[in-house]
């Protein structure tokens, strides 16, 4: 790939411990930290007027990997693999010590299975796990059913990612590969049934990274518009516009993931900011995109970035938590300026996003504001639009 690669947004601390989870409001965040060679969980609070950390350890250090998640009240969950089960439980602080909430377990369906935690869902007062097996997937609720985990959906195929279309967490896309390609389905959790989202071309793979509730935006990776080569996009949900590949998105030689979207802008989904998170041969970085705009603004990361976790304000302020030996536990508020014409103007300092000619910014991000916003849709959860290969947008 001479272009760009495209990663879906991680949910939890699959990485060994550095990750980051954080509710859908940004209230509450958790991760697992290091103390000496001692995995334990952490769960942050950050809507208050300093963010503070409260460290939930356990009788025993956890595993790497080991997923946590916040939930809407504060407490943490925590999945476990214990021999073949996957043990849940809800942690909370309780005088000097940890209290612990047995959700019960799920055994392990058949060799090889993947079960990893859904992103945290709308609410904050249910959570959601998803059980990889060689022929097919299934939804798992670990977390606020009345009578531990509960079984709700099936879907033919190897799935992966996890999208919220809706502010009931009732509606969850998923990225399914059948037959050779990967496409994104909707499962209705409350009747269901599974019907398509996105389906491109016959012959490409299509999966959903982000979308906004309020706005409809989604961001989207596909190869559609060059096979082989996935590229981000955007469209709308509900939307018959076909869905654009804007070339300002496609950052040489660097993995680009986007990771929050500004929330509040109700039918305005070009106005909405979206931040990505850009790994290259340099380091990595922020860049901050709207889609309105055929121009994106480079930005450095702060110091200890739990990179990849992040969410805006409706002001639009993004906050990205951050931990340093200074620092145990710190957030950095980035307010991404705005030129005359709403295009953003580039304030990262020179060598941010090196280049070899000390401006900081590739070629591909110099272009001119692109002419009129695309006509603002009403969101609501229902399947995509199929946008055929002749009717993509890559400018």
């Amino acid at each position: 790939m001479t272009a760009c690669a495209i990663e879906t947004p991680s949910t939890g601390a699959e990485d060994g411990g550095t990750g980051c989870a954080l509710t859908a409001d940004g209230a509450y965040a958790a991760r697992l930290a290091l103390d000496g060679d001692s995995w334990f969980p952490e769960r942050w609070t950050l809507d208050g007027p300093e963010p503070y950390a409260v460290p939930l350890p356990g009788n025993q250090p956890e595993e790497p990997g080991t997923q946590v998640q916040p939930m809407g009240d504060g407490r943490v969950l925590i999945h476990r693999l214990v021999e073949r089960r996957h043990v849940f439980a809800l942690l909370y602080p309780t005088g000097p010590g940890t209290g612990e909430l047995p959700l019960g377990a799920v055994e392990c369906p058949e060799p090889g299975t993947r079960f990893t935690l859904l992103p945290p869902a709308p609410g904050g007062t249910r959570a959601y796990a998803l059980a990889v097996g060689a022929r097919s997937s299934v939804v798992w609720l670990v977390a606020g059913g009345a009578f531990g985990p509960e079984r709700l959906a099936e879907v033919p195929g190897r799935c992966s990612g996890g999208v919220w279309l809706d502010g009931a967490g009732r509606m969850l896309a998923l990225d399914r590969e059948l037959g050779g390609r990967t496409k994104t389905v909707v499962v209705d959790l409350e009747h269901v049934e599974v019907s398509p989202l996105l389906q491109i071309a016959e012959g490409s793979d299509d999966r959903l990274l982000l979308a906004d509730l309020d706005s409809g935006l989604l961001l989207i990776s596909s190869d559609a518009p060059s096979p082989g080569r996935p590229r981000l996009g955007w469209g709308v949900l509900g939307s018959t516009l076909p869905v654009r590949f804007p070339e300002c998105l496609r950052v040489p030689d660097c993995t680009v993931t986007p990771f929050a979207i500004q929330p509040g802008q109700v039918l305005m989904p070009e106005n909405c900011a979206v931040a990505l998170r850009v790994e290259g041969e340099f380091g990595g970085w922020v860049c901050v995109w709207r889609p309105a705009e055929r121009q994106v603004c480079h930005l450095p990361a702060p110091e200890g970035w739990l990179a990849g976790a992040g969410v805006w304000t409706r002001d639009g302020v993004l906050r990205l938590p951050y931990v340093t030996r200074e620092t145990p536990c710190g957030v950095a508020e980035l307010t991404v300026p705005r030129g005359e014409a709403g295009v953003p103007r580039d304030t990262g300092p020179a060598g941010a996003v090196p280049d070899g000619t000390g401006g900081g910014v590739p070629e591909a991000s110099r272009e001119a504001p692109e002419p009129g916003p695309a006509e603002p849709v009403t969101a609501r959860p229902v399947p995509l639009q199929q946008a055929p290969l002749g009717r993509l947008v890559t400018k």
